[in-house]
């Protein structure tokens, strides 16, 4: 009997919250989730965390640089493929979106923040990430709630629900600036 109510409780809830109704319908993601790193297919394990704003990921040798008048970022992108074993191992050279500023357990940190794409089920999304040496964590792709909020659900009970799926063809969304208010992450 409380299965039957339950979707009908969620519906009410999500129309309450200003939810459209079709989130009920929304893919369904785990806390932990496949997820490629684009444009390399690199396969990484991504923590999806709701209490990080802005998503991070593992870089090393970070220094911001001037080009042109506008501040840069160059980074090594050192991962392991998942899928493959073999390891990756990319340096780039992005502007820089913004500085981040996270206050946490540690103290206060300032890291740069580039727009980089991953691939999360069928779709490739543009999002923020801010560069952290990420070596001594669990995962090297940290998803805050920027890239959350364009998922669709989020099961905090399961992993590993969705493959990275994504080619030439796939759709991509696209970065934009205001998804979600600035403010502190943490």
């Amino acid at each position: 009997m409380k299965r039957a109510v339950f979707p009908s409780m969620l519906l009410v809830v999500l129309l309450l919250a200003g939810a459209a109704p079709v989130a009920l319908a929304d893919t369904v993601f785990g806390w932990v989730e496949r997820a490629t790193i684009e444009p390399w297919g690199v396969a990484v394990q991504a923590k999806l965390d709701s209490g990080a704003l802005t998503s991070s990921l593992d870089a090393r040798e970070i220094e911001t640089f001037e080009r042109e008048g506008e501040e840069w970022v160059r980074f090594r992108l050192k991962l392991e493929d998942t899928a493959s074993g073999e390891a990756f191992s990319e340096e780039l050279e992005l502007p820089l979106y913004r500085d981040l500023r996270v206050r946490g357990a540690g103290g206060r940190d300032e890291r740069p923040v580039v727009l980089m794409k991953v691939c999360l089920g069928d779709t490739i999304y543009e999002e923020q990430f801010s560069l952290r040496d990420r070596e001594e964590m669990n995962y090297p792709l940290l998803l805050g709630r920027r890239t959350l909020s364009h998922l669709g659900l989020l099961n905090v009970r399961e992993t590993f629900l969705q493959r990275p799926n994504c080619n030439e063809e796939s759709r991509v969304r696209e970065h934009e600036p205001d998804d979600l208010i600035e403010g502190q992450d943490g």
